[in-house]
C-alpha cells in the first residue's frame, strides 16, 4: 500500500513538473556522471538498473538485452507537451545514428493503453522503441528505480539518461533537450 502511494505521488509530482513547460536546471548528478565519468570509469559509477517492460507489439524487453549499444531512455507521456517537444529531435537521432550503436528507448508513463500508445506514435512517426506497462504498474516502479539509484527521484518528465554500451548512466537529463545537445553529450559512447 505503501509503495502504491509512492507511485502517485511521483506520478503527480511528474504531472504538475511537466505542465510547466520549461527544462529544470541540471542537477548535482548530472554534473558528476557527466563530467567526471566520462573519460574513465570509477568505482562509484551508477549502474543502470535493469529492467523488464513490454514494447508496443508486446515483446519483452529488458535493458539488459540492449547492453553493447548506447541507450538514450527517455522517461515521458504521451499528454506531456515539453516531452513533444524533444520527438522529432529523437526521430533524427535515431535516424542518423542508429546504426553506430544508439538505442532511444522510451518509458511510456502514464499514457493509456499500448494502442493508444500506438497511434500516437504512429501519427508523430516515432522510429525508437516505445515500452509501456505488462501488468499496470511496472513503469511507474522503474521510474522510482532509477530515482532511487541515482539518490534524485524523478519528479518531473522528461527525464533522459545516458547508458553507455557497459550499462553506466553518464548523463540525466531534466527537461526537454536539443537534437544538439543530446549528440554532444552521446558522441564520446558512440
Amino acid at each position: 500500500m505503501k509503495l502504491n502511494r509512492i507511485f502517485i505521488i511521483s506520478l503527480l509530482l511528474m504531472i504538475i513538473s511537466c505542465d510547466n513547460g520549461t527544462a529544470q536546471g541540471d542537477s548535482e548528478i548530472n554534473k558528476t556522471i557527466g563530467k567526471t565519468q566520462k573519460k574513465k570509469k570509477s568505482d562509484d559509477a551508477i549502474l543502470a538498473p535493469n529492467f523488464d517492460l513490454v514494447d508496443l507489439e508486446g515483446n519483452n524487453i529488458s535493458l539488459s538485452s540492449l547492453r553493447g549499444k548506447v541507450v538514450l531512455l527517455n522517461f515521458w507521456g504521451t499528454w506531456c507537451g515539453p516531452c513533444k517537444r524533444e520527438i522529432p529531435d529523437f526521430i533524427n537521432l535515431s535516424k542518423k545514428h542508429r546504426d553506430d550503436g544508439l538505442e532511444i528507448v522510451g518509458i511510456t508513463l502514464s499514457s493509456g493503453s499500448a494502442q493508444k500508445i500506438q497511434n500516437f506514435a504512429k501519427k508523430w512517426g516515432i522510429n525508437y522503441t516505445l515500452l509501456t506497462d505488462i501488468k499496470g504498474n511496472e513503469t511507474q516502479a522503474v521510474t522510482a528505480r532509477y530515482g532511487q539509484v541515482t539518490r534524485v527521484p524523478i519528479t518531473g518528465i522528461p527525464t533522459t539518461f545516458i547508458i553507455d554500451r557497459e550499462g553506466f548512466i553518464r548523463e540525466r537529463y531534466v527537461g526537454p533537450r536539443s537534437e544538439e545537445i543530446f549528440y554532444k553529450d552521446l558522441e564520446p559512447y558512440l
